[in-house]
């Protein structure tokens, strides 16, 4: 019996929990009828799907990017020295840390009597230690992985060089006093391109095979790097027991170290992403803000009927609040899932750029779109809410009380707060989220002043115009605050989209355009001294024009008027352009394209220190300026020389260029090799056969083919970016919802009048779409100017290039976006065309 009490007393209990949310359902269901609600659902849902797909798709590709990166050094740290470390050295690594040695260099392997430059790279057992090595049992043959290595004896050799050697597999070639055979076709390495030797045909050897060839001698340009693969713990322990055997030329890799364009690149990415998307939440969380008014507007009436018959103030707040925390869960439940939708689009746009199969998600998107929703209805929807809990019920007989709002200010005040808080929680940087929000006020605030002083003239305007253009344009000028804001956000959204639409389609083309018809397109380095001669006399005889055979000596910089770089402050001497060898050159006159911008070009006189000539840019990066001293170590010699002159390059020349130019006389003596660079029609590249075939050590660079390359990573990135601003556009699309959805009562007022003086609803449909269709086109001009401004700048100050402008952007963007705001205003607004005017005269 005493059960019996407990289980009745607490159904009771859980009676009126159950009818509350039943109560909640019926409510909302009627509610959605009038159309805020929807409005506010998609506003929300938008939302949650840009920050829960650009934040899932930044996660997954910053996950999947380490991984790979990891396996681009094929191990997860890398000592790089040009020597070989003692064995008591290696010794020292622990044996919870895996390892491998890889042993790069360049060396001429024989097959009969054919001769060919190979990148040899010795390996020994385990690696890689991370990814997997990609060979087919054929040239050219089906490929497959495999974590083996050549035994001693075998090697693995670029395709091909089988054709270009006459090899099958299974037959020897010599290299040096070594014969090996050749056993399998080499792909693809993880590490490949991790060094200069990388460069060029490939041969796999077993490392135990290196010093049997006799081809690596006391001083021959050998690159040895020492991988290891462990936990973070373990390779921190690494670093401390070798770094007293370590001098200035060994360096340490990893991901931000030895892929740095990889992690600023990814970086950058993954800002601009969720700027992008925090802008387009600034966009929904305004069309949830303006929602919100109108549906609390629309229920004064309502809740001061509710009072009037007893509800209390605590009622009334858990039942719309309890109606808005339901959208709110069912808006994040929907972005999620189109949020996922998103993130698969997004890979599937730029697939062929990862080149991998992205990692499973994770839950912080999930959490980013929950705290999405949590802080838009805090921070746009619950403010106006809120305020029907202080309506009174004597509205019932005066409707001319209770209708106080939050001011403008404070809105905006809560609207900007909550962004803050999202943006600084997506990029955590203080100071780029303020100074990002601040840009976006400032562009807003001035380019909706000079919108709204525009449609301020409106009225002027009006006067002299007629029939359907003359109530177009006053209904702007009366709705003219809205309507500048609606202009001005779809402007902004449009004019990044033709910015990234004008550099994946027709900006690498414009730059190429410029570039003149014999810009070279071809480099050829690693020229030896005694075939200079040889390949000018292949220039002449094929009619080609060089830009001249230019001679390159590797020397790495350490000091600075007498005080070594890491101990200079202002200087991070272990920056890849600092701390590595430079190529030094020498010129008796000053190349064409070089044009000199301080000091003098050589003089007759002989100095006390040799001269150089430093480019202006590498200059101030390490604070040089005329009078400096510099110190290098050229092959373990020393050479000291002052700086007499400052230059400035023109990159895109295509040229051979070079940081440091001596004059001659100074680097003669030392080891050297020449580059040079030549202008080759494509019809005509079958020349470059017999090039390699009379000077098969030379390394050939075929820049036609770098530049569609980059053509590709631009249009892949360009196609993913547009995705995410399309999602921001459709914010904006909203927000010029929203905005009618507020006006809408008037606009029933005024139309109904209009009817009532004998306006035709032809008329009427007619103004509506004349209005809508001049915001989307005022919103199309000004996106069309902010377009054309900023790729200005970017052409002309950024890419060094004459402007170009693009008329197509002055007629697609008023005229699309004049088509989709007067279509979608339109179908907003059918209620103003279809209600009989007596219905709407009524209401009043």
């Amino acid at each position: 019996m005493h059960n019996t009490v407990n289980v009745a007393q607490s159904n009771a209990n859980r009676a009126p929990k159950k009818q509350a949310s039943v109560n909640h359902l019926k409510w909302l269901v009627r509610e959605w009828r009038g159309g805020e609600l929807a409005l506010l659902l998609v506003s929300l849902i938008l939302a949650v799907t840009i920050v829960s797909g650009v934040a899932g798709f930044a996660d997954r590709l910053q996950r999947g990017i380490v991984g790979e990166s990891n396996k681009f050094l094929a191990a997860d740290l890398v000592l790089k020295t040009p020597r070989a470390l003692a064995p008591q050295v290696v010794s020292r690594v622990p044996d919870s840390v895996s390892q491998a040695l890889v042993v790069e260099f360049r060396s001429m392997i024989v097959a009969g009597e054919s001769l060919q430059l190979a990148s040899i790279k010795a390996v020994s057992a385990g690696y890689p230690l991370k990814g997997e090595l990609a060979i087919s049992d054929m040239p050219f043959g089906d490929v497959y992985n495999t974590d083996a290595v050549p035994v001693s004896g075998e090697a693995w050799l670029d395709s091909r060089l089988f054709p270009l050697m006459g090899l099958q597999v299974g037959d020897s070639f010599q290299l040096g006093e070594l014969t090996l055979r050749a056993t399998r076709a080499l792909v693809s390495e993880p590490d490949r391109g991790s060094s200069f030797y990388g460069m060029g045909p490939r041969v796999l050897i077993n490392v135990d095979d290196m010093a049997r060839s006799g081809v690596v001698q006391p001083g021959s340009l050998v690159d040895y790097r020492y991988l290891f693969a462990g936990e973070q713990s373990a390779l921190a322990s690494v670093k401390a027991r070798l770094e007293s055997a370590l001098t200035q030329s060994d360096r340490w890799e990893q991901l931000d170290e030895s892929q740095p364009r990889i992690a600023k690149t990814l970086e950058r990415a993954e800002r601009f992403l969720l700027l992008a998307g925090s802008f387009g939440v600034a966009l929904a969380g305004v069309a949830v803000a303006l929602t919100a008014r109108r549906y609390s507007q629309r229920h004064l009436d309502t809740v001061a009927v509710m009072k009037a018959l007893g509800a209390v103030s605590a009622q009334i707040t858990r039942l719309y609040v309890g109606n808005i925390v339901l959208l709110a869960l069912l808006a994040t439940a929907l972005g999620w899932g189109l949020g996922m939708a998103v993130q698969n689009t997004l890979f599937a746009l730029i697939k062929d750029l990862v080149g991998f199969t992205p990692p499973a998600g994770t839950l912080r998107p999930l959490v980013a779109g929950a705290v999405t929703a949590t802080l838009c209805v805090l921070a746009f929807a619950l403010p106006p809410i809120l305020r029907l809990r202080h309506v009174p019920p004597l509205r019932v007989l005066r409707r001319d009380i209770g209708n106080e709002n939050l001011s403008a200010g404070v809105s905006a005040l809560l609207g900007i707060g909550g962004l803050f808080l999202l943006m600084l929680w997506y990029t955590q940087s203080l100071v780029l989220v303020s100074a990002v929000l601040a840009g976006i006020v400032v562009v807003l605030g001035l380019a909706g002043a000079l919108v709204l002083r525009l449609f301020s003239n409106l009225r002027r305007w009006a006067a002299g115009a007629g029939g359907v253009v003359r109530l177009a344009l006053s209904a702007m000028y009366r709705r003219r605050q809205a309507n500048a804001f609606q202009v001005v956000s779809l402007a902004l959204a449009l004019m990044v989209l033709l910015c990234i639409i004008a550099a994946r389609s027709s900006l690498l083309k414009e730059w190429e355009l410029q570039l003149p018809a014999d810009t070279p397109n071809h480099f050829l380095v690693n020229i030896a001294p005694d075939q200079v001669e040889s390949v000018d006399e292949w220039f002449t005889q094929q009619g080609i024009r060089s830009a001249g055979l230019y001679p390159m000596v590797r020397g790495r910089l350490v000091e600075i008027n007498g005080e070594a770089l890491e101990k200079i402050p202002d200087i991070d001497a272990n920056r890849s352009s600092v701390n590595r060898e430079i190529n030094l050159s020498w010129s008796d006159a000053l190349p064409e394209d070089n044009e000199l911008v301080a000091g003098q070009w050589w003089e007759s006189a002989p100095a006390q220190l040799p001269r150089v000539s430093v480019e202006i840019e590498f200059a101030e990066r390490l604070g040089l300026e005329l009078g400096s001293r510099v110190f290098f170590k050229i092959g373990g010699l020393p050479l000291e020389a002052e700086v007499t002159s400052l230059r400035k390059l023109s990159w895109d020349s295509m040229r051979p260029n070079f940081f440091l130019l001596f004059e001659p006389g100074v680097l003669e003596n030392y080891p050297s090799s020449s580059i040079t660079s030549f202008h080759l029609e494509k019809a005509d590249k079958v020349v470059l056969n017999d090039l390699l075939r009379r000077f098969p050590t030379i390394t050939l660079i075929e820049m036609d083919a770098v530049i569609e390359q980059a053509r590709t990573v631009v249009a892949q990135v360009s196609a993913a970016l547009e995705l995410v601003l399309t999602l921001i556009i459709a914010c904006a699309l909203l927000v010029g919802v929203a905005n009618i959805q507020a006006s809408l009562d008037s606009r029933l007022h005024e139309n109904a009048i209009l009817r009532t003086l004998g306006a035709s609803r032809q008329l009427i449909r007619s103004c509506l779409l004349a209005e809508f269709a001049l915001i989307g086109v005022s919103a199309g001009v000004l996106a069309a100017i902010g377009a054309e401004i900023t790729l200005y700048i970017v052409q002309t100050r950024l890419l060094d290039m004459s402007a170009n402008w693009h008329p197509l952007f002055w007629v697609v963007a008023p005229i699309g976006a004049g088509l989709v705001v007067a279509v979608s205003g339109w179908w907003f607004c059918r209620a103003v065309i279809a209600s009989p005017p007596l219905q709407v005269l009524r209401r009043l």
